[in-house]
């Protein structure tokens, strides 16, 4: 197997720390000889970047958060000047000023190669297709699993997202070993190919990697069940880099291993910013050891986990992400994530894998409701039954009473991205 594995997955655990630790200090002093940003901060919190002798003195210096970067929109945050930066990649900006991203050359080589990686541990090789699903344009997921699945020699079939039918079609006629794509626009492939009288598990594919939100074990095995693949998690932030921060290896499927020669780790306490051992579940926080254009200096990704021991690889794992600290619901004192729910739902006979959260108000008092679809063919007795058991087990297994409505297929919101769990008509009432 090592013969698979590139000159940085060979490390062994010493090598990788001292390789960290040469990177580490280079990419701070390169932060705040560079970025205005850093140097203040870094001068306010009384650091230097020569104070860090040893990995553990990160924790001497201070965190960055996506406000960092979208007071300093556009390029306040670049370390290079602007006729180094050969692209840039944006967030949405439906909350405010987007975030701005920049590559350098050597960037997007190092992105590809991650990518790459990525893409082997989770089983492709050179001269399979890859039917990139992911959006394209100013969202890193499309252009990093481009990139990265050229890099390894695979076949790309850039079919980004949205004209579901098409994209049917197109794993029909060109018959990728692989797709990259959400795990909630691949439910609605799933959806798309029934409704087209196709069996899910005739196709060429072997491979899916997902990314880009959050998904549960259940929703693993509900995939692989249906459309006979392996279903693998690839994590990743625009931020960070894109896509390819991290892979979870085929022969294992026991988390991600992080590509620490390029992405230092750090779990800690989302309240205090405490560092907590390894084991201990908290909020990730990265700081890129290589990137050119736009280093990242402890970056809050928001995102809750825990750091393990490498297996399949000498890299760390992070287990899945399955929530984050700003998507958390507070429902009358207790703490609520959707994935939480999602299992609840992945588990109740009759069930399809898409639900929705609504809060609304009632009085004083914040309310409730799960809204997950019925498959075809469920009764309404058997719905009432689904009813009563999400209700149940949410108020077991979670300790807070919420309501539930079993609707129609078909009835909730799909997405060709991010799927939008939470629906939130407390303001509107």
């Amino acid at each position: 197997m090592n013969a698979l594995l590139d000159s940085g997955e060979r490390l062994d655990r010493d090598e990788l720390e001292a390789l960290q630790l040469e990177r580490l200090r280079a990419a701070l002093r390169h932060a705040y000889e560079n970025v205005g940003f850093y140097r203040a901060a870094f001068d306010k919190a009384g650091v230097h970047p020569d104070d860090c002798r040893a990995l553990a003195d990160l924790s001497r210096f201070p965190f960055t958060v996506k406000a960092d970067l979208r007071d300093n929109y556009p390029f306040g945050m670049f370390a290079v000047p602007e006729d180094r930066v050969r692209r840039l990649h944006a967030s949405s900006g439906t909350t405010g000023r987007p975030t701005v991203v920049g590559y350098t050359d050597r960037d997007l080589d190092t992105w590809a190669d991650v990518v790459a990686r990525s893409i082997r541990a989770a089983g492709g090789r050179p001269g399979h297709k890859v039917h990139v699903a992911y959006g394209y344009g100013l969202f890193t997921g499309g252009l990093g699993a481009h990139y990265g699945a050229e890099r390894l020699g695979c076949t790309v079939v850039p079919a980004s997202g949205g004209m579901t039918a098409r994209q049917v079609r197109l794993i029909q006629d060109f018959r990728p070993e692989i797709i990259m794509i959400t795990p909630s626009y691949m439910l609605t492939l799933l959806d798309e190919f029934e409704r087209q009288g196709v069996d899910p598990r005739s196709t060429s594919l072997k491979v899916g990697i997902f990314g880009a939100e959050p998904w549960t074990e259940q929703m693993r095995r509900e995939i692989e069940e249906r459309f006979a693949i392996d279903a693998v998690d690839i994590y990743g932030l625009s931020e960070v880099m894109g896509p390819g921060v991290a892979q979870e290896c085929a022969e294992t499927k026991d988390g991600l291993h992080i590509w620490e020669d390029h992405f230092y780790p750090e779990v800690v306490d989302p309240f205090t910013g405490e560092v907590l051992p390894e084991g201990e579940r908290g909020e990730l926080v990265f700081t890129s050891l290589t990137k050119e254009a736009m280093p990242v200096i402890r970056y809050r990704t928001r995102d809750l986990t825990r750091l393990l021991p490498g297996t399949a690889r000498a890299f760390r794992r992070m287990e899945k992400v399955t929530g984050r600290s700003d998507d958390m619901v507070i429902l009358r004192g207790v703490n609520l994530f959707p994935t939480q729910v999602e299992e609840i739902v992945l588990r109740t006979p009759g069930m399809a894998p898409h639900f929705q959260l609504l809060l609304t108000r009632r009085g004083r008092l914040d309310a409730l409701t799960v809204r997950a679809e019925a498959r075809s063919g469920t009764t309404p007795g058997e719905r009432r039954a689904a009813e009563l058991s999400i209700v149940a087990a949410v108020k077991d297994g979670v300790g807070v009473s919420v309501d539930a409505e079993i609707v129609d297929p078909g009835t909730l919101e799909r997405s060709v991205g991010k799927i939008k769990r939470i629906v939130d008509m407390r303001e509107a009432l």
